[in-house]
């Protein structure tokens, strides 16, 4: 049982992401400090790759969509069950192409008369 009572959000993908994060600071803070452009470089480097593992980790499983998880997945060691299909309203999953349709609660897209199912939901987000 998590010692928590409330979803903080801690997952793998995210303590392994802030760690590498962290030693990417630190490295262009150091850059910042001797005035070496090549640490600066290699700090904002270390920053993409914290960026694409936490990434990666998330399209795995080891991270967390948006919103709050059922309570036995609070734990940061435990994988996220809806990974698979993508997470409603995620950047992250949209961008990797694991797309869900997100509709406004209470928002139903429209049918012209004669307009197939299909037409419909391509100009659910355009104006008429």
């Amino acid at each position: 049982m998590s010692a928590h009572q409330y979803d903080h959000g801690h997952t793998f993908a995210g303590w392994v992401g802030c760690a590498i994060g962290s030693v990417a600071a630190g490295v262009a803070g150091a850059g910042v400090v001797m005035v070496s452009g090549l640490l600066i470089a290699g700090g904002i480097a270390i920053g993409v790759v914290a960026l694409l593992v936490t990434w990666a980790l998330h399209l795995s499983g080891w991270g967390k969509g948006p919103g709050l998880r059922p309570r036995e997945e609070w734990g940061w060691r435990v994988r996220d069950s809806s990974a698979p299909g993508g997470h409603d309203e995620c950047l992250g999953c949209r961008l990797a192409g694991r797309r869900r349709p997100v509709h406004a609660a209470g928002v139903v897209p429209v049918r012209a008369s004669g307009e197939t199912e299909d037409a419909a939901a391509v100009g659910a987000d355009s104006v008429r």
